[in-house]
């Protein structure tokens, strides 16, 4: 799986995010990225920290786990994620 690699301590993802959607949801994959569309506007960093409320949610970890780490200002971005399993991720786009 391309969307996302191992590190020793942390997970890289690689996330296509749609803003403006009608509800917050992991769509599936999409060019090498899991494809989440995300219910907040694309300004004042409302989009990013929605992305990682969202993503805390589905993955019940807290929110300081997951950090975007490039990407701020585009909708392709490159995020961390540590205290997770593999499993987990795998299961972000099979529920």
């Amino acid at each position: 799986m391309t969307w996302f690699k191992a590190n020793k301590d942390f997970f890289v993802l690689a996330i296509y995010v749609v803003p403006r959607s009608s509800k917050s949801e992991i769509v599936g994959l999409y060019n090498d990225c899991l494809k989440v569309k995300i219910h907040a506007q694309p300004h004042d960093n409302e989009a990013n920290e929605e992305l990682v409320r969202f993503l805390s949610e589905q993955l019940k970890l807290p929110k300081s786990n997951i950090k975007i780490i490039k990407g701020h200002l585009q909708k392709k971005k490159t995020v961390s994620v540590s205290g997770c399993s593999k499993e987990l991720l795998v299961k972000l786009i099979t529920k």
